[in-house]
């Protein structure tokens, strides 16, 4: 059996983000049945369904469209800004959702993992993300969850997870999303 294709998408859009650092210590921990991408969301413009109307989407949102139709899942992890998801990951939502009748996000295989430097992980956009996920038809898996809160304090100076806690616990968390991209990916 081939390996299912995952689309990571970073909320953080810093070079050196704890949110990518933990990205990639995922990416590290998972299964073979899985084929990892990080899909950079940084330069997609806002979305304007003018644009659409008009029949001319900006490049960026036509190559994000077709890599992450491409996909059986996609795993996202992100910041909390405000007790909210970061614009970057509403607007790569907003865009994928879109033109109407033609989302790429129906029927994937999702999972959300929030990580912060403050103690709560980031619940708030961690559930946020989830809300615009339900309305999209994707299958979002509803555990174990991941908040990683003091995240800084959870790496060492490599940027690499630092005790085995922490490994166990990502472990746990990227052995259960292979599990449900297997029973739910679209291609299954």
């Amino acid at each position: 059996m081939s390996a299912k294709k995952i689309a990571v998408l970073i909320g953080s859009l810093r070079k050196e983000s704890l949110n990518r650092k933990f990205a990639h210590e995922l990416i590290a921990l998972a299964p073979a049945t899985l084929e990892f991408e990080v899909v950079e969301i940084g330069d997609l413009a806002l979305y304007n369904q003018d644009l659409d109307d008009a029949g001319a989407p900006p490049a960026a949102w036509t190559a994000f469209r077709d890599k992450l139709a491409r996909v059986d899942g996609v795993l996202f992890v992100t910041p909390e800004y405000n007790r909210a998801m970061p614009a970057s990951i509403k607007n790569a939502i907003d865009v994928g959702s879109r033109p109407w009748g033609k989302s790429i996000w129906d029927g994937k295989a999702a999972g959300v993992v929030t990580v912060s430097p403050g103690a709560v992980g980031g619940f708030g956009a961690n559930h946020n993300v989830r809300q615009s996920l339900v309305a999209l038809n994707v299958a979002t898996m509803p555990a174990p969850e991941a908040y990683i809160g003091s995240a800084e304090k959870l790496l060492g100076e490599d940027g690499k997870v630092s005790n085995d806690q922490t490994r166990q616990v990502l472990t746990k968390f990227i052995t259960a999303f292979a599990a449900w991209v297997g029973k739910n990916a679209p291609s299954a």
